[in-house]
């Protein structure tokens, strides 16, 4: 409650004499276990003609998505990014994303064509 101001720097005013402000109190999403993860392999092609293997279908944290996209890029040996509840690999790795994720647990299928 100390900050309580800087919650409300979008409201300016409001004519309601019973107004409360809400704040928005998101609670980070529980991750579910990698048995019932329902994960996509998908090959992008970026600009200048780049390849990427995307991640997508994670549910969970961010902080586990970035530990699972840290494992995947060290395994692959590539770089890479996760974010926004998808793992982005460089380069075209989606045999062996799909063989180092069923070999921890989690369900995943390649997608696309």
């Amino acid at each position: 409650m100390a900050n309580d101001w800087k919650d409300r720097l979008g409201v300016v005013f409001s004519t309601n004499p019973d107004y409360q402000f809400q704040t928005s109190d998101d609670e980070a999403e529980a991750t579910l276990p990698p048995e019932k993860q329902n994960l996509r392999v998908w090959l992008d092609r970026l600009k200048g003609g780049r390849v990427a293997t995307v991640v997508r279908g994670f549910v969970g944290s961010d902080d586990d998505l970035a530990s699972l996209g840290k494992d995947l890029k060290k395994s692959c040996g590539v770089g890479g990014t996760a974010k926004d509840g998808e793992i982005i690999i460089q380069g075209d790795h989606r045999d062996r994303v799909v063989e180092l994720l069923t070999k921890a647990g989690y369900r995943c299928k390649r997608a696309g064509g």
